[in-house]
């Protein structure tokens, strides 16, 4: 059981959940000015956990054929046959089961707005199929993770929750752009869509530091609209300079170092303005 229960983690790249958990947390900071909830706390963590849950397993389910065809991707567990379609689709229901029960415990609207986050959260996967703005869709679902935040703590939602929500989409967006460079060949064979294998490599590395130039911008918006202090544009100082550090370490003729800018430089982001916005938060 132990086993298999680690097997499904890999599956869906539980360490993963680094990238999103951290920004709803901040959202909930944000949004708090102060006050401290144990039981949003509890029902943020519960919430990401499905949801993050939830949607990797339906990712791995919709591109299990493409992910059999692909040499990057065919070792993942599915082409393997080490998990089962209907185990999959069980680990998704059971995510969106933990999903509804947070949505439903914090206020009434996160329960408004549970059918627009699985939505959100099931068609992402889809996009690639039709569109090159497809890691747009990656942003905008996994972004709205911090406004969820904001919403659970305060019932309502406000400007700097939207902007946000931005920061962090433009930033998710960013960084998908950069991964998909991998796979570029493989995409353009396969009519698989996305902003490298549309515009090329150098075209989409341009793009992807555009993109994290105005999430950087948008962070410190953020900070403003929600009357943050020093310790939370420390943090936004942090996120700039960890942005400088990973397009530094892609280019267009080296893209040897993708999976290191892709994980290690965006967990130090989520995790730095977290805590950098919780010392804020009990500076203050």
């Amino acid at each position: 059981m132990v086993a298999r229960i680690r097997l499904y983690l890999d599956l869906i790249r539980f360490e993963h959940t680094l990238f999103a958990l951290p920004f709803a947390y901040v959202g909930v900071l944000l949004a708090a000015a102060g006050r401290f909830d144990a039981g949003v706390w509890l029902w943020v963590t519960a919430a990401m956990v499905g949801a993050r849950t939830a949607a990797m397993a339906l990712n791995r389910l919709i591109d299990w054929r493409i992910d059999a065809q692909n040499p990057r991707t065919a070792n993942r567990h599915l082409p393997r046959g080490l998990v089962r379609p209907w185990e999959t689709l069980a680990l998704a229901l059971v995510g969106f089961a933990l999903l509804a029960w947070s949505a439903y415990n914090l206020n009434p609207l996160t329960a408004r707005l549970l059918p627009v986050a699985v939505l959100f959260l099931t068609g992402y996967s889809y996009t690639k199929r039709f569109t090159w703005t497809c890691h747009f869709w990656l942003g905008v679902t996994i972004g709205a993770a911090a406004a969820g935040g904001w919403i659970a703590q305060t019932g309502h939602f406000d400007p700097a929750a939207y902007a946000l929500w931005a920061a962090v989409a433009l930033w998710i967006a960013g960084f998908d752009i950069l991964y998909a460079t991998q796979d570029v060949e493989f995409d353009r064979t396969h009519g698989v869509h996305a902003l490298p294998a549309r515009f090329g490599v150098p075209a989409a590395l341009v793009w992807a530091r555009a993109l994290h130039a105005a999430a950087w911008l948008l962070f410190g918006l953020t900070g403003l609209l929600a009357g943050a202090g020093t310790w939370y544009f420390a943090g936004v100082v942090l996120v700039g300079a960890v942005l400088v550090y990973e397009h530094r370490l892609v280019r267009p003729d080296d893209l040897s170092r993708v999976n290191q800018a892709f994980f290690e430089a965006n967990v130090v982001i989520s995790l730095g303005m977290f805590a950098f916005t919780l010392i804020d938060a009990l500076t203050r």
